[in-house]
């Protein structure tokens, strides 16, 4: 299986390069910078800790575009595993035949239609409920994005190493400026100024089942609206309306999974958290889930922000189903429409 294994990673390897050239511009430059940096560190070996040589991200980063640029009339290559070849998108028969070899391999489609590969060791396969999670370790490809966790199915993949570094990411930001905020707090809970690595270590451990609970809920989500919501989201251009889309599917997944849990467990370091981590709109939505938050942190109350997630559960329903009443334009969906509705419905 190992020549096979390398031509497997090879192809994987090839499908990430050429998603990352038709979609790494999408970026802003800052954060493209970043991510380049990161992925850099990811592909070179180098640890979170580690300084990172400028010259040699120079270098990479010159070799890289150039890679990508190379790539301009390419088409996604077919997976072949045990002799069959596979679509690359088929990630779930292809995973019928790499879990006995303790491999793991993930496709989908991530925020503005950007493709999303990746191959790991399977490091553990648990079973929640009606939900099969597969742990992911050591990854062997991977693209520019390479999101923490996703959902397909009643199967949920939690990327290890990626999760890791969104925690060291996290922790490094707040170290700028050290405020007084969610992120401080939930960081006071470990003992990072003396031994970052047994920190991270547990961190991490609690926020894979953070990352489970949310993944959980966005399935929840796809059971109670069917498939339109999503088919929605991508139908849009990336747009203020698409980022409002996602940011509403988020918050419902978390009112019925990810804070109910926290909450009923009393994860007080996951919820700090998960406040420290809710920005963008899923935030500019939910003023008052901050304020209940920002009461229980005052009084140590879980009451309000019990009563707030309940009531967000069904806000959150409620408007999906009334933005998916709205009229589409041309066969499309109403950006225009779709921003002013969800805009009106803060809570």
């Amino acid at each position: 299986m190992e020549a096979q294994n390398q031509q497997l990673i090879d192809s994987v390897r090839f499908n990430c390069n050429l998603a990352d050239a038709r979609h790494a511009g999408n970026y802003t430059m800052c954060i493209y910078l970043l991510k380049m940096r990161e992925f850099f560190r990811w592909e070179a070996g180098y640890e979170l800790t580690d300084s990172l040589p400028r010259e040699e991200i120079g270098r990479w980063l010159g070799e890289r575009e150039a890679l990508w640029e190379s790539l301009d009339d390419e088409e996604f290559r077919p997976l072949r595993v045990e002799g069959r070849s596979f679509d690359p998108f088929a990630a779930h028969d292809i995973n019928q035949r790499l879990l006995d070899h303790n491999l793991v391999y993930g496709a989908g489609i991530g925020p503005g239609g950007r493709p999303l590969f990746f191959l790991a060791d399977l490091e553990q396969v648990e079973i929640h409920s009606d939900y099969r999670i597969l742990v992911c370790g050591r990854e062997y490809a991977r693209d520019l994005t390479a999101p923490a966790a996703m959902a397909q199915g009643q199967t949920i993949y939690v990327r290890s190493q990626s999760l890791r570094r969104m925690l060291w990411e996290k922790i490094e930001q707040w170290r700028w400026s050290r405020a007084d905020n969610a992120m401080g707090k939930a960081i006071a809970c470990y003992d990072f100024e003396t031994d970052e690595v047994t920190s991270l270590d547990q961190m991490a451990e609690r926020e894979t089942q953070s990352v489970i609970w949310h993944e959980i809920g966005e399935v929840m989500v796809t059971e109670q609206v069917g498939p339109a919501w999503a088919e929605r989201i991508l139908a849009l251009p990336r747009c203020r309306a698409e980022l409002q889309m996602r940011a509403v599917r988020d918050n419902l997944a978390d009112c019925l999974s990810t804070l109910p849990r926290l909450i009923s467990d009393g994860h007080e370091a996951s919820l700090h958290f998960y406040f420290g981590s809710l920005d963008g709109f899923r935030r500019e939505l939910s003023p008052t889930l901050v304020n209940a938050y920002d009461g229980w942190c005052h009084h140590g109350d879980l009451g309000a922000l019990e009563t707030v997630v309940a009531a967000g559960a069904d806000h959150w329903l409620a408007l999906i189903r009334e933005v998916l009443t709205l009229p589409g334009v041309d066969g499309q969906p109403d950006a225009s429409a779709i921003e002013e509705l969800i805009s009106s419905k803060v809570l």
